[in-house]
């Protein structure tokens, strides 16, 4: 439907934004930008900061409940991510036929950047800081946006960039019609989030491929080799752009490979050789990591010498596996955005001591067998933190010693310090959604660090 607004004189769209999160706050300030009727929309409480921005840039919202009556005359709807598909009101948007899309679709419509997607189960995180940080050391014009930091569609009205590094959840995924990343990266697939997905494993990773549906063969698609899921997906439904692999297993014609722990990229029969040694991140999953940013800093044609230097001044993501303090020779680690299986086993496999595990949260469907060979191996201890641990409890409860329940991150890290010793490691790594005790797992883990500050 269009109104016409009659001061102005022009024809306006009304473009509605449910949920008033980052993603809601920059798609709004972005739709009043090109000319929409704007009208945000929240079924919870607007943080303060939020409320402020709208007011500052005249757009309409409430907050407490939904007017369907005004929504349902859309011409466009942006969900934010953490709002199901299934919702009541999201299902008559459907019904009645009003396009409903994420922010990364609308604010990829805006700008004139060249989009690099980067998606995954794990990973994500830690590629896209790495990519923005080979990027913006070669000189380029980029912003990082997506599922970290600012909006993409904030960042789009205020200050478009040359190029765009995007960290895309699945849920971000479903809501794209057009989207077309130039480079798409999925790092990895494994089980996540499947309540959203009606636990069905096949449901999530057609979510995930997703990224690319629209890309062509001018477009490039980077993904682990490693992963039988990705492969599996590759064989029986085709992409059109053009594929670099990444492997630590085996050689690939073109994109990246390990020969005698060195990272060798070939693209368009041209390599370049790097040595392990020299990268500030540990562990193999962050091997990969590395290789799928260089691919990209290859292909957008950053230097091999400043891609070399980058990396061994890269600092790491917070949340991932960052050492907090050393404390009576005991390294306490946080690991908080660690919400699924396949974190945790990357996190538990690079422990090179006896570990405390401090674990647990909302529980998304996981399925505890996959860690159990490293829980052995690793694991002196489990301290619970969450409303039900039952499923941990009954995973792990006969293969470790000393299993405490807890309800507060404060008592939990006493309980660890109380259990750990010299030469020990005590890791936050939950495995689960933060939502139980936290606002978020950012949340979750600045709990850690400052209650191990105050041991």
């Amino acid at each position: 439907m269009i109104k016409t607004d009659v001061k102005e004189g022009i024809e306006m769209k009304k473009l509605i934004v449910l949920g008033a999160g980052e993603s809601g706050i920059g798609t709004a300030i972005l739709g009043k930008k090109e000319g929409f009727e704007v009208f945000v929309s929240d079924r919870g409480t607007i943080k303060p900061k939020y409320r402020n921005v709208l007011d500052q840039f005249e757009i309409s919202w409430e907050e407490g409940s939904h007017d369907e009556g005004r929504i349902l005359q859309a011409d466009l709807v942006m969900k934010s991510p953490g709002i199901p598909d299934s919702a009541a009101l999201v299902r008559q948007l459907v019904d009645q036929g009003i396009p409903v899309i994420s922010e990364i679709e609308f604010a990829a419509r805006y700008t004139r950047g060249v989009l690099i997607g980067i998606t995954g189960s794990n990973g994500k995180t830690t590629t896209t800081t790495l990519t923005h940080h080979l990027l913006h050391k070669g000189g380029l014009n980029v912003g990082m946006a997506g599922n970290i930091g600012k909006s993409f569609a904030g960042m789009v009205a205020e200050d478009d960039k040359e190029f765009f590094v995007l960290e895309i959840s699945s849920f971000q995924l479903d809501g794209i019609r057009e989207f077309r990343p130039h480079i798409a990266v999925i790092t990895n697939i494994t089980p996540d989030h499947l309540d959203r997905y009606n636990y069905e494993f096949e449901q999530y990773t057609a979510s995930k491929f997703r990224i690319a549906m629209n890309q062509t063969e001018e477009d490039y698609l980077i993904y682990d080799a490693d992963d039988e899921v990705i492969s599996d997906w590759l064989e029986k439904h085709p992409v059109r752009s053009v594929l670099l692999p990444f492997s630590l297993e085996k050689e690939v014609s073109q994109g990246a490979w390990i020969n005698n722990d060195k990272i060798v990229i070939n693209i368009d029969n041209e390599q370049s050789i790097m040595s392990t040694d020299t990268l500030v991140l540990e562990g193999k999953h962050n091997v990969k990591n590395t290789m799928a940013a260089s691919l990209v800093a290859h292909l957008v044609k950053v230097r091999k010498q400043t891609i070399r230097e980058s990396f061994e001044n890269f600092q790491g993501v917070e949340h991932r596996l960052e050492k907090v303090l050393k404390i009576q020779n005991v390294q306490y680690i946080n690991d908080s955005k660690a919400t699924n299986v396949n974190a945790v086993h990357y996190a538990l496999d690079s422990m090179s001591a006896p570990t405390v595990w401090i674990v647990g949260g909302q529980d998304k469907g996981n399925d505890y067998s996959v860690l159990m060979p490293l829980v052995r191996e690793k694991v002196k201890a489990i301290v619970c933190l969450g409303v039900d641990n039952s499923k941990i409890i009954d995973a792990f409860g006969r293969v470790v010693d000393v299993m405490v329940e807890t309800q507060s991150m404060e008592e939990a890290v006493k309980i660890a310090y109380k259990i750990a010793e010299k030469g020990d490691n005590v890791l936050l790594s939950p495995a689960c959604a933060s939502f139980d005790l936290f606002e978020n797992y950012e949340d979750r883990g600045n709990q850690f660090k400052e209650a191990v500050k105050h041991l």
